[in-house]
Protein backbone atom coordinates (compact mmCIF):
# COMPACT_ATOMS: atom_id res chain seq x y z
CA UNK A 1 0.00 0.00 0.00
CA UNK A 2 0.99 3.71 -0.83
CA UNK A 3 1.84 5.62 2.05
CA UNK A 4 1.21 9.20 1.55
CA UNK A 5 2.16 12.45 3.27
CA UNK A 6 -1.34 12.94 4.72
CA UNK A 7 -1.36 9.58 6.55
CA UNK A 8 2.38 10.28 8.15
CA UNK A 9 1.09 13.71 9.13
CA UNK A 10 -2.24 11.98 10.84
CA UNK A 11 0.29 9.62 12.77
CA UNK A 12 2.76 12.16 13.80
CA UNK A 13 -0.49 14.47 15.18
CA UNK A 14 -1.77 11.54 16.93
CA UNK A 15 1.49 10.17 18.78
CA UNK A 16 4.08 12.58 18.68
CA UNK A 17 6.45 10.52 17.22
CA UNK A 18 9.26 11.60 14.81
CA UNK A 19 8.49 11.42 11.23
CA UNK A 20 10.62 9.18 9.99
CA UNK A 21 9.40 7.18 12.28
CA UNK A 22 5.78 7.40 11.33
CA UNK A 23 6.56 6.78 7.92
CA UNK A 24 8.82 3.61 8.63
CA UNK A 25 5.87 2.00 10.97
CA UNK A 26 3.23 3.14 7.90
CA UNK A 27 4.97 1.05 6.39
CA UNK A 28 5.26 -1.74 8.27
CA UNK A 29 1.50 -2.28 9.13
CA UNK A 30 1.01 -1.87 5.36
CA UNK A 31 -1.27 1.54 6.37
CA UNK A 32 -3.11 0.17 9.26
CA UNK A 33 -3.05 3.48 11.45
CA UNK A 34 -4.32 1.53 14.34
CA UNK A 35 -1.82 -0.85 14.13
CA UNK A 36 0.86 1.55 13.45
CA UNK A 37 0.17 3.07 16.71
CA UNK A 38 0.27 -0.30 18.53
CA UNK A 39 3.52 -0.70 16.85
CA UNK A 40 4.53 2.73 17.97
CA UNK A 41 3.50 2.15 21.34
CA UNK A 42 5.38 -1.32 21.34
CA UNK A 43 8.22 0.67 20.63
CA UNK A 44 8.32 3.48 23.57
CA UNK A 45 7.98 5.96 20.60
CA UNK A 46 4.45 6.89 21.19
CA UNK A 47 3.41 10.28 23.46
CA UNK A 48 0.28 10.52 22.76
CA UNK A 49 -1.59 7.14 21.23
CA UNK A 50 -4.36 7.34 23.61
CA UNK A 51 -5.64 10.62 22.31
CA UNK A 52 -9.42 10.11 20.19
CA UNK A 53 -8.16 12.51 17.64
CA UNK A 54 -7.71 15.71 16.31
CA UNK A 55 -10.26 18.34 17.65
CA UNK A 56 -11.36 20.29 15.21
CA UNK A 57 -14.98 20.97 14.34
CA UNK A 58 -16.91 23.65 16.06
CA UNK A 59 -20.62 23.00 17.82
CA UNK A 60 -22.10 22.72 21.59
CA UNK A 61 -22.80 19.70 23.91
CA UNK A 62 -26.10 20.28 26.09
CA UNK A 63 -27.22 18.19 28.78
CA UNK A 64 -31.03 17.82 30.32
CA UNK A 65 -32.59 16.21 33.27
CA UNK A 66 -35.84 15.25 34.30
CA UNK A 67 -37.07 17.20 37.63
CA UNK A 68 -36.30 14.24 40.12
CA UNK A 69 -32.69 13.40 38.04
CA UNK A 70 -34.20 10.25 37.30
CA UNK A 71 -33.52 10.32 33.43
CA UNK A 72 -30.73 12.68 31.87
CA UNK A 73 -29.99 13.45 28.36
CA UNK A 74 -26.70 14.93 26.32
CA UNK A 75 -26.74 15.71 22.85
CA UNK A 76 -24.48 17.22 20.19
CA UNK A 77 -24.69 19.64 17.42
CA UNK A 78 -21.87 20.44 15.30
CA UNK A 79 -21.41 23.79 13.58
CA UNK A 80 -18.32 25.45 11.28
CA UNK A 81 -17.57 27.68 13.38
CA UNK A 82 -16.98 29.11 16.76
CA UNK A 83 -18.95 32.00 15.74
CA UNK A 84 -22.42 30.39 15.00
CA UNK A 85 -22.04 28.03 17.58
CA UNK A 86 -22.52 31.13 19.85
CA UNK A 87 -25.27 32.16 18.25
CA UNK A 88 -28.82 32.91 20.16
CA UNK A 89 -30.78 30.36 17.54
CA UNK A 90 -28.64 27.66 17.21
CA UNK A 91 -27.54 27.81 21.08
CA UNK A 92 -32.00 27.81 21.58
CA UNK A 93 -32.14 24.62 19.25
CA UNK A 94 -29.43 22.95 20.83
CA UNK A 95 -31.30 23.45 24.40
CA UNK A 96 -34.12 21.51 22.67
CA UNK A 97 -32.48 18.61 21.17
CA UNK A 98 -31.29 18.06 24.61
CA UNK A 99 -34.88 18.02 25.98
CA UNK A 100 -36.24 15.95 23.22
CA UNK A 101 -33.40 13.26 23.98
CA UNK A 102 -34.71 12.99 27.62
CA UNK A 103 -38.07 10.98 25.93
CA UNK A 104 -35.69 9.60 23.05
CA UNK A 105 -34.96 6.05 24.66
CA UNK A 106 -33.47 3.69 22.94
CA UNK A 107 -33.86 4.99 19.23
CA UNK A 108 -31.52 6.01 16.95
CA UNK A 109 -29.97 8.87 15.35
CA UNK A 110 -31.99 8.50 12.41
CA UNK A 111 -35.19 7.80 13.95
CA UNK A 112 -34.31 11.16 16.26
CA UNK A 113 -33.78 13.19 13.23
CA UNK A 114 -37.57 12.21 12.14
CA UNK A 115 -39.39 13.54 15.26
CA UNK A 116 -41.02 16.57 15.49
CA UNK A 117 -39.26 19.35 17.28
CA UNK A 118 -41.12 21.18 19.55
CA UNK A 119 -44.73 20.11 18.18
CA UNK A 120 -43.82 21.47 14.38
CA UNK A 121 -41.56 19.85 11.52
CA UNK A 122 -38.97 16.92 11.80
CA UNK A 123 -35.62 17.61 13.83
CA UNK A 124 -34.31 17.34 10.36
CA UNK A 125 -36.14 20.22 8.23
CA UNK A 126 -36.05 22.23 11.40
CA UNK A 127 -32.68 21.74 11.22
CA UNK A 128 -32.70 22.53 7.37
CA UNK A 129 -33.94 25.81 8.18
CA UNK A 130 -31.65 27.17 10.48
CA UNK A 131 -29.06 25.93 7.76
CA UNK A 132 -30.10 27.90 5.15
CA UNK A 133 -30.93 31.12 8.12
CA UNK A 134 -27.95 31.30 8.97
CA UNK A 135 -25.57 29.89 6.10
CA UNK A 136 -23.54 27.52 7.84
CA UNK A 137 -23.50 23.84 7.23
CA UNK A 138 -24.35 22.30 10.97
CA UNK A 139 -25.18 18.56 11.98
CA UNK A 140 -26.28 16.58 14.87
CA UNK A 141 -24.30 14.13 15.91
CA UNK A 142 -25.26 12.35 18.33
CA UNK A 143 -26.84 12.13 21.76
CA UNK A 144 -27.60 9.89 24.71
CA UNK A 145 -30.73 8.87 26.91
CA UNK A 146 -30.11 7.72 30.64
CA UNK A 147 -33.27 6.19 32.56
CA UNK A 148 -31.15 3.82 34.19
CA UNK A 149 -33.38 1.99 37.43
CA UNK A 150 -32.21 3.07 40.99
CA UNK A 151 -30.29 5.94 39.19
CA UNK A 152 -29.84 9.42 39.71
CA UNK A 153 -27.74 11.65 37.67
CA UNK A 154 -25.89 15.08 37.74
CA UNK A 155 -23.98 16.49 34.92
CA UNK A 156 -21.51 19.21 34.32
CA UNK A 157 -20.74 21.31 31.14
CA UNK A 158 -17.21 23.09 30.87
CA UNK A 159 -15.88 25.75 28.54
CA UNK A 160 -19.62 27.25 27.06
CA UNK A 161 -20.57 23.67 26.00
CA UNK A 162 -17.02 22.69 24.86
CA UNK A 163 -17.53 19.33 27.05
CA UNK A 164 -20.53 17.57 28.77
CA UNK A 165 -20.76 15.03 31.20
CA UNK A 166 -23.60 12.95 32.69
CA UNK A 167 -22.75 11.03 35.85
CA UNK A 168 -25.10 8.08 36.85
CA UNK A 169 -24.85 7.42 40.61
CA UNK A 170 -26.62 3.93 42.06
CA UNK A 171 -28.32 5.65 45.65
CA UNK A 172 -31.53 5.81 47.18
CA UNK A 173 -30.99 10.08 47.95
CA UNK A 174 -32.65 12.62 45.88
CA UNK A 175 -30.50 14.73 43.07
CA UNK A 176 -30.62 17.43 45.77
CA UNK A 177 -28.40 15.13 48.55
CA UNK A 178 -26.18 14.28 45.92
CA UNK A 179 -25.97 17.41 43.20
CA UNK A 180 -22.47 18.26 44.75
CA UNK A 181 -21.08 14.74 44.73
CA UNK A 182 -22.24 14.51 41.77
CA UNK A 183 -20.95 17.26 40.09
CA UNK A 184 -17.42 17.36 41.33
CA UNK A 185 -17.28 13.48 40.01
CA UNK A 186 -18.55 15.16 36.49
CA UNK A 187 -16.04 17.79 36.61
CA UNK A 188 -13.35 14.89 37.29
CA UNK A 189 -14.95 12.60 34.02
CA UNK A 190 -14.38 16.21 32.00
CA UNK A 191 -11.11 17.24 33.06
CA UNK A 192 -9.45 13.41 33.30
CA UNK A 193 -11.48 11.97 30.88
CA UNK A 194 -11.57 8.04 31.86
CA UNK A 195 -12.07 5.30 30.09
CA UNK A 196 -14.01 2.73 32.32
CA UNK A 197 -16.21 3.54 35.19
CA UNK A 198 -14.10 1.25 37.38
CA UNK A 199 -11.60 -2.02 36.53
CA UNK A 200 -14.83 -4.76 36.93
CA UNK A 201 -16.02 -3.19 33.37
CA UNK A 202 -12.49 -3.39 31.59
CA UNK A 203 -13.14 -5.17 28.58
CA UNK A 204 -10.99 -8.65 29.06
CA UNK A 205 -9.92 -7.90 25.78
CA UNK A 206 -8.29 -4.36 26.09
CA UNK A 207 -6.26 -6.17 29.26
CA UNK A 208 -5.03 -8.20 27.09
CA UNK A 209 -4.00 -5.76 24.10
CA UNK A 210 -2.77 -3.79 26.87
CA UNK A 211 -0.83 -6.03 28.31
CA UNK A 212 0.82 -7.35 25.17
CA UNK A 213 2.25 -4.11 23.89
CA UNK A 214 3.94 -3.40 27.85
CA UNK A 215 5.33 -6.84 27.57
CA UNK A 216 6.57 -6.16 24.06
CA UNK A 217 7.89 -2.22 25.39
CA UNK A 218 9.59 -4.73 28.41
CA UNK A 219 11.49 -6.53 25.58
CA UNK A 220 12.25 -3.91 23.24
CA UNK A 221 14.05 -1.87 26.44
CA UNK A 222 15.88 -5.55 27.22
CA UNK A 223 14.81 -6.30 30.65
CA UNK A 224 15.32 -9.97 31.46
CA UNK A 225 12.38 -12.31 30.49
CA UNK A 226 12.13 -13.35 33.69
CA UNK A 227 11.43 -10.21 35.34
CA UNK A 228 8.99 -8.93 32.47
CA UNK A 229 5.97 -10.43 33.86
CA UNK A 230 6.08 -8.63 37.24
CA UNK A 231 7.02 -5.21 35.45
CA UNK A 232 4.18 -5.63 33.61
CA UNK A 233 1.68 -6.47 36.07
CA UNK A 234 3.16 -3.08 37.91
CA UNK A 235 2.81 -1.01 34.66
CA UNK A 236 -0.55 -2.43 34.40
CA UNK A 237 -1.82 -1.30 37.77
CA UNK A 238 -0.67 1.90 37.20
CA UNK A 239 -2.04 2.40 33.76
CA UNK A 240 -5.91 1.58 34.80
CA UNK A 241 -5.67 3.67 38.12
CA UNK A 242 -5.20 6.14 35.36
CA UNK A 243 -7.88 5.19 33.52
CA UNK A 244 -10.60 4.19 35.28
CA UNK A 245 -12.27 6.81 36.92
CA UNK A 246 -12.97 5.17 41.04
CA UNK A 247 -9.81 4.70 41.03
CA UNK A 248 -8.10 8.21 40.01
CA UNK A 249 -6.52 10.43 42.24
CA UNK A 250 -9.43 13.14 43.27
CA UNK A 251 -8.65 16.46 41.39
CA UNK A 252 -10.08 18.52 44.22
CA UNK A 253 -7.66 16.47 47.08
CA UNK A 254 -5.14 14.14 45.71
CA UNK A 255 -4.60 12.13 48.49
CA UNK A 256 -7.92 10.41 48.25
CA UNK A 257 -9.44 8.65 45.13
CA UNK A 258 -12.45 9.25 43.24
CA UNK A 259 -14.19 6.50 44.85
CA UNK A 260 -12.98 6.97 48.50
CA UNK A 261 -14.10 10.56 47.80
CA UNK A 262 -17.69 9.41 46.70
CA UNK A 263 -17.97 7.07 50.31
CA UNK A 264 -16.66 9.55 52.46
CA UNK A 265 -19.62 11.81 51.20
CA UNK A 266 -22.24 8.57 51.32
CA UNK A 267 -21.03 8.24 54.65
CA UNK A 268 -21.88 11.81 55.91
CA UNK A 269 -25.35 11.54 54.19
CA UNK A 270 -26.54 7.88 55.57
CA UNK A 271 -27.02 6.97 51.92
CA UNK A 272 -24.97 4.36 49.44
CA UNK A 273 -23.63 6.26 46.60
CA UNK A 274 -22.19 4.20 43.68
CA UNK A 275 -21.07 5.28 40.45
CA UNK A 276 -22.86 3.49 38.01
CA UNK A 277 -22.69 5.30 34.43
CA UNK A 278 -20.68 7.93 32.56
CA UNK A 279 -20.96 9.90 29.54
CA UNK A 280 -18.56 12.23 28.21
CA UNK A 281 -18.83 14.39 24.89
CA UNK A 282 -16.18 16.26 23.58
CA UNK A 283 -17.53 18.38 20.66
CA UNK A 284 -15.83 17.04 17.23
CA UNK A 285 -13.30 14.55 18.86
CA UNK A 286 -12.34 12.56 15.96
CA UNK A 287 -13.41 14.49 13.45
CA UNK A 288 -10.58 16.30 11.58
CA UNK A 289 -11.59 19.48 10.12
CA UNK A 290 -10.26 19.63 6.07
CA UNK A 291 -6.76 22.19 5.74
CA UNK A 292 -7.31 24.50 3.24
CA UNK A 293 -3.78 25.10 1.87
CA UNK A 294 -3.60 29.14 0.66
CA UNK A 295 -0.89 28.92 -1.36
CA UNK A 296 -2.10 25.77 -3.18
CA UNK A 297 -5.17 27.31 -3.65
CA UNK A 298 -4.14 30.53 -5.29
CA UNK A 299 -1.48 28.28 -7.79
CA UNK A 300 -4.32 26.04 -8.87
CA UNK A 301 -6.81 29.21 -9.72
CA UNK A 302 -3.80 30.79 -11.32
CA UNK A 303 -3.16 27.89 -13.18
CA UNK A 304 0.42 27.10 -11.69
Amino acid sequence: MSITAGMVKELRERTGAGMMDCKKVLIEADGDMEKAIEILREKGLAKAAKKAGRVASQGLVKVAFSADGKKAAIVEVNSETDFVAKNEEFVAFVDGLANMALDAGDANLEAFMEMSYNGGESVAATLNGLISKIGENMNVRRFTCCNKPGTVYVGYIHGAGRIGVLVGLETEASVEEVTVVGKDVAMQVASMNPRFVSEAEVDPEYIESEKRILVQQALNEGKPADIVEKMVVGRLKKELKETCLLAQKFVKDGEISVEQYVNNVAKEIGKAIKVVEMVRYEVGEGIEKKEENFAEEVAKQMGM
